[in-house]
C-alpha cells in the first residue's frame, strides 16, 4: 500500500527536533532507522502529517560506561550493537541480543532507540533492558526525563512516550563480572521476531548460591515482562536440575499469553517455560 501525504523535515540537532515536532502540532513522528515506522504508514496504521529525520543528529550513536551502567546512544544500529567491544566486553548478552534481531537489512539499518520507543511486544530489546533496569533517556519540550522501560510499554504499540520528544539514550545496569549472560530465541518463521525471547542473566556466590538473577521476557505477551517470580525462586539457593525446572514453570505466572494464527496462548505459555529452562541451564551451568 501507499502511504497517506506527508511532510518531511531533517533535523540538525535535539532543539530543532523537538522544534520541529512542535510545529507538527500533534501531528509529527520521528524517523530513524524506519524499520518500525515505515510498516505503519504503508497500512495507514498511522498517518503523520510530518515525519523528522533524526539521522543527521550528531552524538546519538555514542556508547559510554559511566556510573556502573552502560549508555548506547538511541540511533546505534543493531548490527553496530552487536560488534561493539564496549559493549560486548560489559553485557556481551545485549550485543547477541541485536545479532538477532530481524534480518541483516534490518540489522544495519534499525536502532536500539526505535526498537523500544516503538513498543511492539515481539521486538527482542525490551527483554535484556527489563532484566538489566534499563531506562531511556527521554528529551523534549519539558526538558530532560529517565524514564524506566519497566512500565513504559502500556499495550501493543502503545507506549508513556510523551508528546514533542526523543529518546536520546538508552542506559543499562551492567551486571556483576561473575555472571553469565545469554539471551535464547524462538524465532517465528516468516517474521524473524520472536514467538519467545528470554534474556538471562545469572551468577554464584563463594558458596555456590545465586546471588544475581534477572530474566526478561519478550514475544508471548501484551507486553513484554520481567520474570520475577522465577528471580524469587531461585535467589539465594545453589542451582539443581529440578531447582531449574521449578522455577522455568513459573515463567508464566502474573502474565497474559497473546494468541494469534501461529500459536495459541496454551503453547505459547509452554515454550515459554522451556525457554526459561533453558537459558536457565546456559547461565547456571
Amino acid at each position: 500500500m501507499i502511504p497517506s501525504q506527508f511532510k518531511y523535515v531533517s533535523a540538525q540537532s535535539i532543539e530543532e527536533a523537538i522544534s520541529m515536532l512542535q510545529e507538527a502540532n500533534g501531528e509529527g513522528k520521528i524517523l530513524a532507522g524506519g524499520h518500525s515506522l515505515v510498516p505503519l504508514l504503508k497500512f495507514r496504521i498511522t498517518t503523520p502529517g510530518t515525519l523528522v529525520d533524526i539521522t543527521r543528529i550528531p552524538g546519538l550513536k555514542e556508547v559510554r560506561v559511566e556510573d556502573g551502567r552502560l549508555i548506547v546512544g538511541a540511533l546505534k544500529t543493531h548490527f553496530e550493537i552487536s560488534r561493539n567491544e564496549t559493549i560486548i566486553e560489559n553485557i556481551p548478552s545485549l550485543a547477541k541480543t541485536a545479532s538477532e534481531t530481524g534480518d541483516l537489512q534490518v540489522r544495519n539499518y534499525g536502532t536500539i532507540g526505535g526498537n523500544i520507543v516503538h513498543g511492539d511486544p515481539v521486538a527482542d530489546y525490551p527483554a535484556i533492558a527489563l532484566a538489566l533496569d534499563a531506562e531511556l533517556k527521554v528529551e523534549g519540550e519539558d526538558g530532560t526525563e529517565m524514564m524506566p522501560v519497566d512500565g513504559f510499554a502500556l499495550g501493543p504499540l502503545i507506549t508513556m512516550m510523551p508528546e514533542n520528544a526523543l529518546v536520546t539514550e538508552v542506559s543499562f545496569e551492567i551486571p556483576p563480572e561473575h555472571v553469565a549472560q545469554t539471551y535464547l530465541k524462538y524465532t517465528h518463521p516468516a517474521t524473524g521476531y520472536p514467538l519467545v525471547g528470554v534474556a538471562a542473566i545469572a551468577g554464584t556466590d563463594s558458596g555456590g548460591a545465586i546471588d544475581y538473577i534477572r530474566i526478561g521476557i519478550t514475544g508471548v505477551s501484551d507486553v513484554s515482562y520481567r520474570a520475577r517470580p522465577v528471580e524469587e525462586h531461585l535467589m539465594g539457593k545453589k542451582p539443581s536440575k529440578a531447582l531449574i525446572e521449578e522455577a522455568a514453570a513459573l515463567a508464566t505466572e502474573g502474565a497474559e499469553m497473546g494468541s494469534d494464527l501461529f500459536a495459541s496462548p496454551e503453547y505459547r505459555a509452554h515454550i515459554t517455560n522451556v525457554y526459561v529452562r533453558r537459558a536457565l541451564h546456559e547461565v547456571l551451568k
